[in-house]
């Protein structure tokens, strides 16, 4: 190390003990700057560290928390979802109850039953009772005999030759009645068109 060197190095370390601004080298022969040293900055460095970390703690504490309460949120849903589900149809099995009874005490009666006419009109009784229960839901009979075959409320089990031309292409006969919910098929007709 020459003089020159040494007397730079103990200009720096004066300067930094006092606050003053230093000339670095980036190479000897290359351009001098010049930076500012604060004794105690230090300190204030480690305080705004602590300071961010404690603030970091504290947002990750929120996020751990929200995520918390979030699954907490869909795992309520969840199990609600599954209780209307399950319960769905409650409702519509009491009303359907009362039916059911009716049933019931017409099937006790059948058998000592001498006057045959009150029991058809027993039972027609109790058909009709359920046919009114179901239009009040919004259930209602697709008509489907001798009218043209449709696919969107049709289902074609067979086909059946007939001699009348008009019957061609359309039901002759129904096996299974169709129903619509609200105007929605529920259950298609199943029949037989005229070949």
């Amino acid at each position: 190390m020459t003089s020159k060197d040494k007397t730079q190095d103990q200009a720096v370390k004066g300067a930094v003990k006092s606050g003053k601004k230093t000339r670095s080298k980036t190479a000897k022969t290359g351009p001098v700057k010049f930076k500012t040293v604060k004794p105690g900055k230090k300190t204030d460095d480690s305080a705004k560290l602590k300071e961010l970390q404690k603030e970091i703690s504290e947002q990750k504490d929120k996020y751990i928390r929200l995520s918390a309460d979030f699954d907490n949120f869909r795992k309520r849903t969840q199990k609600e979802k599954m209780d209307m589900f399950k319960s769905a149809g409650e409702g519509i099995f009491v009303e359907i109850l009362p039916v059911l009874d009716d049933l019931e005490r017409a099937m006790k009666f059948i058998d000592d039953a001498k006057d045959l006419d009150a029991v058809k009109e027993g039972m027609l009784l109790i058909y009709n009772k359920l046919k009114d229960y179901l239009n009040q839901q919004g259930v209602k009979e697709i008509e489907a005999m001798h009218t043209k075959f449709d696919t969107d409320v049709h289902e074609a089990v067979t086909q059946f030759p007939t001699k009348d031309k008009k019957l061609k292409g359309k039901v002759v006969d129904v096996l299974t009645k169709g129903y619509l919910l609200n105007d929605k098929v529920i259950r298609y007709s199943k029949v037989v068109i005229g070949n």
